[in-house]
């Protein structure tokens, strides 16, 4: 009886945590729906889904004017309706025409141009948030959205381009060998196009309205980007400080404007580009085609979600 008062009692060993669901997971071999691959294969998957990547885009172009009775005329009317509202007020009542030679072919390129980028960005920005029932029902890299959107509006500016040819033979610029630069000039625009729209995918799925106040900085980017009037001209009758012009010539949209003009019209000379032309636009396009997609590829496990 004394022994058995004077035993210390006996403590009970604490129970065993239970395994946390990661832990669980991994044992069972269990990986988490929709995660992020690697950069590698993340460009494989978006390789084998090309052909989805072409046909949704030339879905929605077909689609985008399907209500309308004249059709997909207005691939072709809306640019050159909204340039002939900008010659109107620019050229006649501004009177720039007076410092650009082939004002018509002048002004209807920077529209078409700088339109191709402004449909891409905005277009971009809604590409995640607009399509949600798509993102969370299909697993696909959700970058073929913002792809694919650009390589629809890249479709439309082609046929655009065949209107501005037109143009161009109408007021006398004759074709030369120099129209083949338009090529590399799309190409490279394209490119700083998508990464710009891949940027903006990745902010607007998280704040859709950015989608908003989109169309402002736009519109505000288009005015300084020389698409009514010649940034050469205003660099040479104005004393500006040299930070503002260094930034007027560096603009991407103006970058491609320069090439796409100097490519198409005659009148516009070597010497009205800026310096370096051809390394600041392939820069661009290297810095926003790489940068944006690395950017969106480090958000892809996020989008669909919350």
């Amino acid at each position: 009886m004394s022994q058995a008062l004077d035993a210390p009692p006996q403590t009970a060993h604490p129970a065993a945590p239970a395994p946390t669901p990661a832990e669980l997971a991994a044992r069972h071999g269990l990986t988490v729906s929709g995660a992020r691959p690697s950069l590698p294969a993340y460009v494989r998957q978006l390789w084998q889904r090309r052909h989805f990547i072409t046909a949704f885009s030339t879905a929605k172009l077909t689609a985008q004017y399907s209500q309308a009775k004249l059709g997909q005329v207005w691939q072709v009317m809306t640019p050159l309706l909204n340039a002939a509202v900008y010659y109107f007020i620019f050229g006649v009542l501004m009177n720039t025409k007076r410092d650009v030679e082939d004002y018509v072919p002048f002004l209807v390129t920077g529209v078409f141009v700088f339109t191709f980028t402004q449909q891409s960005v905005m277009a971009g920005t809604r590409a995640i948030s607009g399509s949600l029932g798509l993102v969370r029902a299909l697993h696909f890299p959700r970058a073929s959205l913002p792809i694919s959107y650009c390589l629809q509006q890249l479709q439309q500016l082609l046929f655009s381009m065949c209107a501005l040819f037109v143009i161009l033979l109408c007021f006398g610029v004759p074709p030369t060998a120099s129209w083949l630069l338009v090529v590399p000039v799309l190409a490279l625009q394209f490119t700083f196009n998508t990464g710009l729209a891949l940027v903006m995918a990745r902010l607007g799925s998280k704040t859709p309205d950015i989608a908003q106040l989109m169309p402002f900085v736009l519109r505000t980017w288009m005015y300084v980007s020389g698409v009514m009037w010649s940034i050469d001209a205003v660099l040479k009758d104005q004393n500006l400080p040299h930070a503002v012009k260094v930034l007027l010539e560096s603009n991407p949209a103006a970058v491609y404007i320069d090439l796409m003009r100097f490519a198409l019209i005659d009148s516009f000379q070597r010497d009205q580009l800026p310096h370096h032309v051809w390394a600041w636009a392939l820069g661009w396009a290297l810095l926003a085609g790489i940068g944006g997609f690395i950017y969106f590829w480090k958000a892809e496990e996020t989008y669909g979600r919350g």
